[in-house]
């Protein structure tokens, strides 16, 4: 009997063993001294800005500051701008982002890097770039005026233009790297059965991907909620018009401190639900 116990005494042990390397991998047992020290200086210097905005928060006047005419007026507008600039994203950038991971083109790196500009490239400079094609005596915008009577610049609509230009890459970005990680033969068995292109896209792709779009189009909209740089170079800073929140907490930190301060928490907050939103997919990835 006691023959028969011996092996599963054994394995008692292994098994045991087996469970503390799977939670506590080798490379994760310590950090060395000289990697723990600028680690954790790293932390600090991210967090104790935030830390001293929550520190620093008017919170008694808080709910008075976010229902104030001006702050709610630069709330709307930054919220159906975003929401808006997101929609012209997907409607657009979807479709790039299946021609960039789909087909093959002369000179598709040359695109896929151009896409991604704007991720690198100042604000200001994509909004002087928005001014010289679509303002009034710009390449597009002067046919825009002559023809039609549009002029964008200065407008809501510019706000919007201006939050796409910049938020419009992630997107592009998440749903490119989506359909790469999908495998085509579900889209070439549809077309084998009959389903043109566009069909086996809409019934079988996009179902697919609906997770990064989903995931994109979370990003591009908390890229556009917090753009400043673009906007205020082509649509300027006009109360009730072109004035988001980014722009506000600029305009107010000048005259009413605390209410810069208020505007801000809310972009944080707005920043602190994104990355919840997504931590599931991250942690789906890694």
């Amino acid at each position: 009997m006691t023959t028969l116990h011996e092996p599963g005494a054994a394995a008692g042990p292994r098994t045991g063993r087996t469970r503390r390397g799977r939670g506590a991998p080798e490379g994760r047992r310590g950090a060395p001294f000289p990697l723990l020290v600028p680690g954790l200086l790293a932390l600090a210097f991210l967090l104790l800005p935030l830390l001293a905005l929550l520190v620093r928060a008017p919170w008694r006047s808080l709910p008075h500051l976010l229902t104030s005419p001006e702050v709610w007026q630069a709330l709307q507008l930054s919220l159906i701008s975003a929401t808006a600039a997101t929609a012209v994203s997907i409607a657009l950038g979807v479709p790039l982002a299946w021609l960039l991971a789909r087909t093959d083109f002369p000179g598709r790196g040359l695109v896929r890097a151009l896409v991604t500009l704007p991720l690198v490239l100042p604000p200001v400079v994509g909004g002087v770039a928005l001014l010289l094609a679509l303002g009034r005596n710009g390449i597009i915008g002067r046919w825009l005026d002559a023809w039609f009577g549009i002029t964008l610049p200065f407008t809501t609509t510019a706000v919007v233009i201006a939050e796409a230009f910049v938020a419009m890459p992630f997107l592009v970005i998440s749903v490119e790297g989506t359909l790469r990680a999908a495998d085509p033969r579900y889209e070439e068995a549809a077309t084998t059965l009959g389903a043109s292109r566009f069909t086996a896209f809409r019934r079988v792709t996009l179902p697919m991907i609906a997770p990064g779009i989903a995931a994109g189009a979370v990003l591009a909209w908390a890229r556009a909620l917090g753009e400043f740089g673009a906007t205020i170079t082509f649509a300027g800073n006009f109360p009730g018009r072109t004035r988001t929140m980014p722009l506000a907490v600029y305009l107010a930190l000048q005259n009413d401190p605390e209410a810069a301060v208020s505007l801000s928490l809310v972009l944080l907050v707005v920043s602190i639900a994104v990355l919840a939103g997504l931590r599931d997919r991250w942690m789906t990835g890694a």
